[in-house]
């Protein structure tokens, strides 16, 4: 590629929703961009509009005759009987045997474990290519590269340097940003306060008039008075809208309060809610075996180890999938009371919004409830609940799939690499929601900060066949 990709005048609405309007920029030979942004915020269709996969609402794409593009997206769903890393390493050789001019990468440590994301990272310190990647992860966004497109509140801020002068110039504009609107709540409170002095001004001026002898005099004074009155109310109404607007436009942290009501009597209960006695599990042929487990009703472990290696399967067995064969003792709750949030929510109707989402697994909560459910887990607005699951982005999915969790509140939850998709924000939402979970949790990551947030100190590593306590 010679010549540059331009990105004239673009906007991008989704449902009704404005990701970013009349950008314009382009992509220059050579160069290594990094695009970030909150979940839901259009990263992932960009990534498209720029390779001429979709077209963005308004503006176009001008792509050079006979560009390659190397793509590969955040979820490979090829490939099923592969891990996600494994899916991943597959799709990306198969983009880099295209020599590709442009290799676009959606997300791509998502389900990689150690020793790939290391491979990962080499190859992309190393690509002499136009290079564009999609990602949240902080160890990615600090590689060095040229460009840094940031996805916020409708606008796509494009930043000439590297993460950390960006961490410092973002923080200096949220502080700004902070400031304004205290200051615009401070009018705010003052304007609220001369509207009231405004009508209590006029309401003595007419108690005073009503007693003036002449009623010609009498009614100049009152139309007068009015006439004030209403300039005043008109003057300090424009100030106060202008307020709202800006106030609207500011924005602040939103916090999730789960809710979850467990049986404290199952809580409380000394009798493991797992045993694995001497268990094996996989496909045509045991993928572990000599599965020793013993977990408590309060208990939380986490399983790590390289890609292919077993985790998942393992979670699949816990959940009875009928793909997978185990042999001895396994002692698990009743299907109902598992909560499970795999890496590609599957659990999640794609034709559903959040709404049906939820009537689906409590069928007798009315349109209130659940409304007031989802409002916990950050779905407010008429078009959040009504958005189909296929349209929204990976953090709000993994929102979603809590949501459906706490309004089941089971006994045990089964997480598979719930940190892959979201953005720091999201991030901070699960922690705060697993938090508040009182049950047992087994948790499949390879993320050890997600770990240190929720106090798992039992870590076991699938290893050659075998599933191990591992040292910390």
């Amino acid at each position: 590629m010679n010549k540059p990709i331009i990105i004239k005048d673009i906007s991008l609405h989704i449902d009704q929703k404005i990701c970013f309007e009349r950008v314009s920029t382009q992509v220059n030979p050579g160069k290594k961009i990094v695009v970030m942004g909150a979940n839901g915020a259009g990263k992932s269709t960009l990534l498209k509009i720029i390779q001429g996969i979709m077209q963005p609402t308004d503006g176009q794409v001008i792509i050079p005759h006979g560009t390659v593009f190397g793509y590969v997206p955040q979820t490979v769903t090829d490939y099923p009987e592969l891990s996600g890393g494994q899916r991943f390493n597959k799709a990306l050789s198969q983009a880099l045997s295209l020599s590709p001019d442009v290799l676009c990468l959606d997300e791509p440590t998502n389900h990689l474990d150690q020793h790939n994301r290391r491979s990962l990272i080499r190859m992309i310190q190393n690509y002499a290519g136009t290079l564009i990647v999609v990602s949240h992860d902080p160890e990615i966004l600090a590689l060095g590269f040229d460009e840094i497109w940031h996805i916020e509140h409708g606008k796509i801020t494009v930043f000439a340097g590297n993460y950390t002068e960006y961490l410092v110039h973002n923080e200096s504009k949220l502080q700004a940003e902070a400031r304004q609107r205290e200051q615009l709540l401070k009018e705010k409170q003052a304007l609220r306060k001369a509207v009231q002095q405004e009508h209590k001004r006029a309401a003595q001026s007419r108690a005073m008039n009503k007693d003036e002898p002449d009623k010609n005099l009498l009614g100049a004074m009152k139309e007068s008075g009015s006439r004030s009155e209403g300039k005043s109310l008109k003057r300090l109404s424009s100030t106060q809208e202008s307020i709202q607007q800006k106030l609207a436009g500011s924005f602040v942290h939103k916090v999730i309060k789960p809710k979850f009501n467990l049986d404290t009597h199952v809580l409380s209960s000394s009798k493991a809610i797992v045993s694995v006695v001497n268990g094996s599990c996989g496909y045509t042929a045991p993928i572990l075996h000599d599965i020793n487990l013993n977990i408590q009703p309060t208990e939380r472990i986490a399983i790590t180890g390289d890609n292919g290696t077993g985790k998942s399967t393992l979670l699949k067995a816990l959940l009875r999938d009928p793909r997978v064969t185990i042999e001895g003792q396994w002692t698990l709750p009743a299907q109902k009371n598992i909560g499970y949030l795999d890496q590609h929510y599957s659990t999640l109707n794609p034709a559903y919004n959040a709404l049906e989402v939820i009537q689906e697994v409590v069928p007798g909560w009315g349109d209130l409830e659940v409304r007031k459910h989802l409002n916990d887990f950050l779905f407010r607005t008429q078009h959040e609940v009504t958005t189909k699951v296929k349209n929204l982005s990976g953090g709000e999915k993994a929102r979603l799939c809590l949501a459906r969790i706490a309004a089941q509140s089971p006994q045990l939850l089964l997480l598979d690499e719930i940190t892959n998709n979201v953005d720091g924000q999201t991030r901070a939402h699960i922690i705060e929601v697993l938090k508040e979970y009182p049950g047992a949790m087994i948790i499949v990551t390879h993320d050890s900060r997600f770990l240190q947030a929720l106090s798992v100190a039992t870590i076991f590593e699938t290893k050659a066949g075998l599933l191990t306590l591992s040292e910390i």
